[in-house]
C-alpha cells in the first residue's frame, strides 16, 4: 500500500468522524453557483513523509503531478504571479483582466533583499544557504506578507518552508494555513516533495522528510460523499520516482526533469467541484 495513500485514509477519516462542522457559521468560501461552501475540519494535522522511502503520489485517484510540478516551477522557477506563465489554468479564478494574481506566491519570491554576501531573493537566498551554510538554522521562505494581503487575488495556502540539512540529508517542513483534502491534498505534497527533491540534488544533499503542517484540514460539504468511496479503495504500490541526474542548476530544470514509474491509479468518476 501506498504510504501517502494511507496517510491520506487517516486524515480524511479522522476529519469526518471528528471534525468540526461550520454548517451554522457564515463562511466566505462559496461554490460558483452562490450557495456558501461549508467544510468539516480538523485543527493542526502533521504528516510526515521519508522521501527516501517512498515518493508520496496517492493512488487512490490519479494525482496529474506533471501540472502540480508546472505550478511548483511557476512559483519557485519563473516567480510569476501571472497565469499567463503557467500552462495549465487552475489560477484563474483568482487572477484580474490581465492574468495576474496581485503580489501573491511568484511576486513574494521574487523580491530581492540585502545582505551582507549580497542581494538575494528568497529561493537564491536558501539555494546559498544549502551549500555555504547547510547547518544554519535560519533556511527559510516566508510568503505571507501581511503589508501586501491586500493586494493578492488569494492570500497564500502553502505560506512558508523550512529546510534543515542534517549530515548530508536534506529535510523540510511545509505549512500551510488551509487545506481542502479532495482536491488539493496530495499535489501539495507531491508539489513539495518534489521541491525538496530539486533542492538537495543541486546542494549535493539527498532528499530526507517533508513534513506538512496543516492549521486548518478540511473537507467541503459537497466533497464528503466523493471522500467516502476513495476511502472504501485498496491503494496501489506506490510509483517510482526519478530526477534527472545531470540537472545541477535549480534553474535548469523542467517539468522533463521528473519521471514516474509503474503509477497505477484508480478511476476517478464526476467532476469535484472547487470552491472559491
Amino acid at each position: 500500500m501506498s504510504y501517502a495513500d494511507e496517510v491520506y485514509k487517516q486524515t480524511c477519516r479522522a476529519i469526518l468522524d471528528h471534525g468540526f462542522r461550520d454548517d451554522a457559521l457564515p463562511v466566505r468560501p462559496h461554490w460558483e453557483d452562490g450557495t456558501p461552501a461549508h467544510t468539516v475540519k480538523l485543527f493542526g494535522v502533521v504528516n510526515r513523509y521519508d522521501l527516501q522511502k517512498e515518493f508520496p503520489l496517492m493512488t487512490l485517484r490519479r494525482t496529474y503531478w506533471k501540472s502540480a510540478v508546472d505550478e511548483l516551477l511557476w512559483i519557485w522557477q519563473k516567480k510569476s504571479n501571472n497565469v499567463h506563465d503557467l500552462p495549465t489554468r487552475i489560477w484563474d479564478s483568482w487572477a484580474d483582466e490581465n492574468g495576474s494574481i496581485g503580489k501573491a506566491y511568484g511576486y513574494q519570491m521574487a523580491q530581492k533583499h540585502h545582505y551582507p554576501e549580497g542581494d538575494f531573493d528568497q529561493v537564491d537566498r536558501v539555494l546559498y544557504d544549502l551549500k555555504h551554510n547547510p547547518q544554519s538554522r535560519r533556511i527559510l521562505t516566508g510568503m505571507y506578507n501581511f503589508a501586501d494581503l491586500s493586494e493578492m487575488g488569494l492570500y497564500p495556502c502553502a505560506y512558508s518552508m523550512t529546510f534543515n540539512v542534517s549530515g548530508n540529508v536534506l529535510n523540510a517542513i511545509l505549512n500551510q494555513r488551509s487545506q481542502d483534502m479532495l482536491t488539493a491534498n496530495n499535489w501539495n505534497v507531491v508539489q513539495y516533495a518534489v521541491l525538496v527533491h530539486m533542492m538537495a540534488q543541486v546542494s549535493g544533499l539527498i532528499p530526507g522528510e517533508l513534513v506538512h503542517v496543516i492549521a486548518d484540514c478540511h473537507i467541503y460539504d459537497r466533497h464528503i460523499p466523493m471522500v467516502e468511496k476513495m476511502l472504501e479503495l485498496e491503494p496501489y504500490e506506490a510509483p517510482a520516482f526519478r530526477t534527472d541526474p545531470t540537472v545541477t542548476d535549480f534553474y535548469a530544470f523542467t517539468r522533463d526533469s521528473f519521471t514516474v514509474e509503474n503509477y497505477r491509479y484508480h478511476p476517478f468518476e464526476g467532476k469535484i467541484p472547487v470552491a472559491i
